[in-house]
Formats: structure tokens, C-alpha cells, sequence
């Protein structure tokens, strides 16, 4: 089967040049707008294959545009819901065959819609699917097995990494400014993975149980 590859462009932050460079350069097989992420679609000339969202914060007339074009999936949420916006396009993709889903806009102001996006990550790790956050500073994923990451190949000059949930067992990191062998990683010595740097041509994250949150970053 071919991997299916699919953008959220969802409500938060979207810093216009990036996203549209990213887009471009991803060349994702499908692009679902999100709440307000439709207003950028329409902005930027971006034909969405899927619209999400209770669209209270998107102007008159705009939605209906756009449902009366073919061979749009359109699914319109009521604004008292037991999922987030960008948790019901997480689904959508997921109906529509995703093996790797890419979240633009998912970052900003609203921290307790930031906390439900990286949730979202490890959910779908455990569905099997890649998922990732990015915006123009950061680069966000979920991992439950060893990672291996390339200098030359970073978004951003900095590496930090959180336990999810559980601490995460055995964790030893190699090709990093700052080594560690063997470490048992809590939520209460967070500060110890923060900000770390690749200093040689590959670095290893090596664990024996538990999630990584990983964050690829730049000021």
C-alpha cells in the first residue's frame, strides 16, 4: 500500500513563509484545513482534500465556499464537543489512510491546546503512524524505540527530550554535547535533556522502555 502522506493546517500559530516553504517542500498527498487553518488555505490559494472544525472563528460565507466544491470531505462540529478540532482532522486523516501526519498551526498562544496536540502524538505512535508538530522554531515527535538523527539533516541547533507518562528506562544518549549512559529519565529531572546539541555526524537515542517526547528547536 502507498504511504499516505497528510498536513493538518490547524487554527494556532502559522507563520506564513514557513508553512508555505515546508508545504512545498513536503509535497504532502493530502492537506486538511482546520478551523481557522481554512482562512490560510484561502489566503494562500491551498485546495484542502478534508475541513474540520466548529469554524466559530472563520469568516461569513468562507465555509460554504468551499463546500460547494467537489470531492472535499467536510465534517462541521458542534463548538460543545468532546474533541478538539484538530483531534477530529487527526481522525479524518486516519480514515483517509494516513502513515504520516504533519501538524502546521498546532503550536501558539493557547497552551492547553499545544498540551492536546502533543498528546496527539503519542496516540498516533501507538496507531503505528508518524505524526509530527512543526511551526518555524520547532520541530516535535513521539518515540518508543531507539532514534537516530543525522547533523546534517537537524531542524534546529538544539535536541531536548522529555519521558511521556512513564520514566523512560535505560536511556544513553551518543554523538551529543552532553552524554548520557544508561539513564533513567522522570518528569522530575526534565532540565537534564534540555537543549542538548549534535556534535558528531549521527547521534543515538537509545532506550529500553517508556516514550520520548523529542524537540528539534532554534531561537
Amino acid at each position: 500500500m502507498k504511504d499516505m502522506r497528510i498536513a493538518l493546517l490547524s487554527g494556532g500559530d502559522i507563520q506564513r513563509d514557513f508553512a508555505l516553504a515546508f508545504l512545498e517542500e513536503q509535497k504532502f498527498d493530502k492537506i486538511i484545513a482546520v478551523d481557522k487553518g481554512l482562512e490560510f488555505c484561502h489566503q494562500n490559494g491551498i485546495m484542502p482534500q478534508g475541513i474540520v472544525g466548529d469554524f466559530d472563528s472563520v469568516a461569513d460565507g468562507l465555509l460554504e465556499k468551499y463546500m460547494s466544491q467537489p470531492g472535499i470531505s467536510v465534517r462541521r462540529l458542534c463548538p460543545r464537543k468532546d474533541d478538539s478540532d484538530t483531534q477530529s482532522a487527526f481522525y479524518m486523516a486516519m480514515e483517509m489512510g494516513a502513515s504520516e501526519i504533519g501538524i502546521l498551526g498546532g503550536t501558539g498562544s493557547r497552551l492547553d491546546h499545544v498540551f492536546a496536540n502533543l498528546e496527539l502524538l503519542t496516540y498516533g505512535l501507538s496507531k503505528g503512524i508518524g505524526c509530527y508538530l512543526v511551526d518555524a522554531h520547532n520541530y516535535v515527535w513521539a518515540a518508543d524505540s531507539p532514534v537516530t538523527l543525522r547533523r546534517d539533516g537537524q531542524r534546529g541547533k538544539y535536541v531536548s527530550m522529555f519521558s511521556m507518562g512513564a520514566p523512560v528506562e535505560g536511556l544513553t544518549l551518543e554523538g551529543f554535547s552532553y552524554p548520557l549512559q544508561n539513564y533513567r529519565l522522570t518528569g522530575l529531572d526534565c532540565g537534564l535533556t534540555v537543549s542538548n546539541e549534535i556534535v558528531e555526524e549521527e547521534a543515538k537515542i537509545v532506550f529500553d522502555k517508556g516514550c520520548l517526547l523529542l524537540v528539534m528547536s532554534r531561537d
